[in-house]
């Protein structure tokens, strides 16, 4: 850890909050455009956390967004010194800022049914897809045979809290809520929708996961103990008996489902997301070892299985998520639109699942392109 992280870290620690929860400004205070929530939690290292709002005088409607940007739950992973680098480790940087992507976040673009909804974006820096329980210590050995320590503060679950408190504290009585979320974010915003759901109970609730639906890895334990996810579970009977060793990523569609009657739930995929197979790999469970198509197929069949109602759009091609890029408004599959399936999805409106696999051509045969 650098001097200047591990300083953020001791004043944070020591000194407490920068701005408490109940200091941060209430909804009728704020710009009309994006606004920096600053709040006393910290990211992976001990930096500052920090969620953005925009509130809209046209709706009351509400989306909630988590953000995605990798995961790490080992040593090395976790080690900003180190390589692989492979989570997002701080609140205040482009990654972080809705006000630069493209996709839902384009207010300009007409087509864009999320324009006039009020937006709260849950920025992600813990490495723990929003659901860590708190800080874990990791020890290895690196390249150089130096014995490495480093602390990793899985803070996720308490940033995500802070997050959905101040929208609890100024959304009352929205008419409809989005939960969404992009690759690591899609996991939290599959777990999170349930919560928002039992919160706003006579609401409907709609959740869309964006890439992170083929990761059913044999090795998803060490994720799970890492991060201590079992510690932040809800006292739900969904969850009845479940443990780090048991959970999987399905198991909070199916909970969240079950759980809610108001919650609608759905998720995109790209058939061959060159970035969930990699983190697969990193699982210990290479893409080697299996299809991804397939096993994207068995997680949809594993949820259908046990909730009513579960809709899906699986793309072609190898890219990775589609909510904050220009895509979301070009791609198609089998004539229909994604921009047109989630604005009819949100809505209320049956959709279909549509699915770039068929009889006559895979999903290699419509790729997007970056």
């Amino acid at each position: 850890m650098s001097r200047i992280v591990a300083l953020f870290s001791f004043l944070i620690i020591v000194s407490g909050a920068s701005l408490a929860q109940e200091d941060l400004p209430a909804l009728g205070s704020l710009d009309a455009g994006w606004n920096t929530m600053a709040t006393d939690g910290v990211c992976s290292a001990g930096t500052p956390y920090q969620f953005y709002v925009k509130p809209s005088a046209e709706s009351s409607e509400l989306l909630v967004f988590f953000n995605g940007g990798g995961a790490c739950w080992f040593g090395q992973a976790c080690d900003l010194n180190a390589e692989p680098n492979v989570h997002t480790p701080m609140a205040d940087i482009d990654a972080n800022n809705p006000a630069v992507a493209d996709g839902i976040f384009n207010l300009e673009n007409s087509r864009n049914p999320f324009a006039n909804f009020n937006m709260v974006f849950v920025s992600y820096c813990n490495g723990d897809v929003h659901i860590g329980s708190g800080p874990r210590d990791y020890s290895y050995r690196n390249a150089d045979r130096v014995d490495v320590t480093v602390t990793t503060y899985h803070d996720g679950y308490r940033n995500s809290q802070d997050a959905l408190q101040w929208v609890y504290d100024n959304f009352p009585a929205p008419s409809k809520v989005v939960v969404s979320g992009s690759s690591a974010g899609a996991i939290g915003a599959s777990f999170y929708a349930g919560l928002v759901a039992e919160h706003y109970p006579q609401t409907p609730v709609i959740l869309l996961a964006d890439g992170a639906g083929g990761y059913s890895s044999p090795n998803l334990h060490r994720v799970f103990e890492a991060w201590n996810v079992s510690e932040i579970l809800p006292a739900w009977s969904e969850y009845a008996g479940q443990t780090n060793l048991s959970l999987t990523f399905e198991d909070f569609y199916i909970a969240s489902a079950l759980h809610n009657d108001n919650l609608t739930i759905a998720q995109y995929n790209t058939a061959e997301d060159r970035v969930q197979k990699n983190f697969t790999y990193l699982l210990g469970d290479p893409p080697t070892s299996f299809k991804l198509p397939e096993r994207i197929l068995n997680n949809y069949l594993q949820i259908e299985n046990a909730v009513d109602q579960f809709y899906t759009y699986t793309a072609g091609g190898d890219f990775h998520t589609i909510l904050g890029f220009p895509v979301f408004y070009e791609y198609e599959v089998e004539g229909v639109s994604f921009v047109d399936w989630v604005g009819d999805l949100i809505n209320g409106e049956t959709v279909a699942d549509i699915s770039c696999v068929n009889e006559v051509r895979g999903c290699s045969d419509a790729p997007i392109a970056d």
